[in-house]
């Protein structure tokens, strides 16, 4: 099952994309997405939306995966960061994929093996799991194979 896992962002829209064949994991790509804080929210947003929509039909994704939006202090990062995931859900919609959303316990539980772990041990558990010569960057792309990396483990477990 190929999986793209995303961490999302208006100013930067971390992607990765991963393989599970069996109980192995096959790194794809991963990036990022960037968009100007000088460019209005509607074009940053479509940017995204088409950008998304290149990475699921260019390597053939099977499925989504985000991380659960954690409201931050910041208002306007909430829901900024709220709408770069309806139009990452509607490019996942548009091309019949299943989406799945885990909450960032689950993800450190599932890279880590420890759900309180800090964002160093995330980066570095990605790396050995991946088989990566570095940590990826930057941090919003590590953290997107995060996701996928936690949703590919989850899969691994349903019967």
């Amino acid at each position: 099952m190929r999986i793209l896992g995303v961490d999302p962002g208006t100013a930067t829209t971390g992607y990765g994309v991963v393989d599970r064949v069996g109980a192995d994991l096959r790194i794809i790509t991963y990036g990022v997405i960037r968009t100007s804080s000088r460019t209005e929210t509607p074009v940053r947003l479509s940017r995204i939306h088409t950008a998304i929509s290149e990475i699921v039909q260019e390597h053939r994704v099977g499925c989504l995966a985000t991380e659960r939006l954690f409201f931050a202090r910041n208002e306007a990062t909430a829901f900024g960061v709220g709408r770069t995931i309806g139009v990452v859900l509607l490019a996942a919609a548009e091309q019949d994929l299943p989406w799945t959303e885990y909450t960032p316990m689950q993800v450190k539980q599932a890279v880590v093996g420890y759900g309180a772990a800090d964002k160093k041990q995330v980066q570095y558990m990605v790396q050995r799991i991946l088989g990566l010569e570095t940590i990826p960057r930057p941090d919003d792309a590590a953290d997107a194979l995060a996701v996928a990396i936690c949703h590919a483990h989850t899969i691994g477990r349903t019967p």
